[in-house]
C-alpha cells in the first residue's frame, strides 16, 4: 500500500521544525555556540546603545549569522567524524582542524567588522 505524501507546505513546516530543533540542541549542548551567542547578544546591545546605522546592522547581523552557522557546521562535522571513526585518527583530526579553522576565519572577519563599526563610536 502506498503511503500518502505530505503537501509541500507540510514538508516545509517539518523542515523548519527540524532546523529549529537542531539550532536549539546546538545552543543547549555546545559551549562554543553559547560563547558565540553571548557575544552576539553583547554586540546587539552595543548596536542599540550606539544607534548604529541600517548598513552597520546589516553587516553585524550577517557576521553573527555567518559565525554561528559555521560553528553549527563545525559541530556537525565533528559529530560525523566521531561517528565514522570514534578513535584518534590523523585524517579525522585534520578534518576537525580544518572545520575549526573555518570558524576561526569567520570569527576574525566578524571581529574586524565589529572594529570597523565600533572603534569610531569611541572617538
Amino acid at each position: 500500500m502506498q503511503q500518502k505524501k505530505d503537501s509541500f507546505l507540510v514538508n516545509r513546516l517539518k523542515s523548519i521544525r527540524y532546523a529549529f530543533n537542531g539550532a536549539l540542541y546546538l545552543c543547549k549542548t555546545e559551549s562554543s555556540i553559547k560563547i558565540q551567542l553571548f557575544i552576539a547578544i553583547v554586540v546587539t546591545l552595543a548596536g542599540f546603545y550606539f544607534e548604529i546605522s541600517t548598513t552597520e546592522w546589516m553587516f553585524q547581523v550577517a557576521m553573527i549569522g555567518l559565525v554561528m552557522s559555521i560553528e553549527g557546521i563545525n559541530t556537525a562535522i565533528e559529530y560525523i567524524a566521531d561517528f565514522v571513526h570514534p578513535g584518534l585518527h590523523e585524517s579525522i583530526g585534520r578534518i576537525k582542524d580544518i572545520a575549526a579553522g573555518a570558524v576561526f576565519i569567520s570569527s576574525v572577519a566578524a571581529v574586524i567588522v565589529a572594529m570597523i563599526i565600533y572603534i569610531p563610536k569611541f572617538f
